[in-house]
């Protein structure tokens, strides 16, 4: 049984609609962020070296400095491809906030929240939001979780938690 659809969440053609294109560019723009930023650690793409990330953990305080720049740059890039596709969004969205409220602990929360040269943490905080949104809301209609029936599938089971109205 679907959920009332509110009217200003009208159909877009016979098979989506505006809320599933707003899920749609929400994944595929934190997606393409993080794809990004772990290919940059990972890859060496974009003047990224990996050597250099473990060499910041260390500095840090994150030992062994390249397993920590390791895990950050599986887990931005995994990530971000798992939100860019809509596959296991919540777990996506849970890696993405990891890694954030990590950056903020250990490197951009020391300058406060506006970025003044290039410490700051309110750009990690929309990032924690947009993820906790997708996490809540779920991917959309235009994903692989849709289209594989787990985004069904979550919601029963958590239907399944609550308690009966009486």
């Amino acid at each position: 049984m679907e959920p009332m659809i509110q009217e200003s969440d009208r159909r877009v053609g016979p098979l989506f609609r505006r809320s599933d294109l707003v899920l749609l560019l929400l994944r595929v723009t934190i997606g393409v962020v993080f794809i990004t930023h772990g290919a940059q650690k990972l890859f060496g793409a974009f003047g990224g070296q990996l050597d250099g990330v473990a060499t910041a953990m260390t500095g840090y305080g994150l030992e062994p400095g390249m397993f920590f720049a390791l895990l950050a740059g599986i887990s931005e890039f995994a990530g971000g491809l798992l939100l860019l596709v809509g596959l296991l969004t919540p777990l996506a969205g849970v890696v993405i906030v990891g890694v954030m409220v990590m950056a903020i602990a250990v490197s951009t929360g020391q300058g406060g929240f506006i970025v003044l040269g290039g410490v700051g943490y309110e750009y990690n905080l929309v990032l924690i939001a947009i993820a906790l949104a997708l996490i809540i809301a779920g991917p959309g209609r235009l994903s692989l979780d849709h289209q594989l029936g787990l985004d069904r599938a979550v919601t029963e089971r958590v239907r399944r938690l609550r308690p009966a109205r009486s």
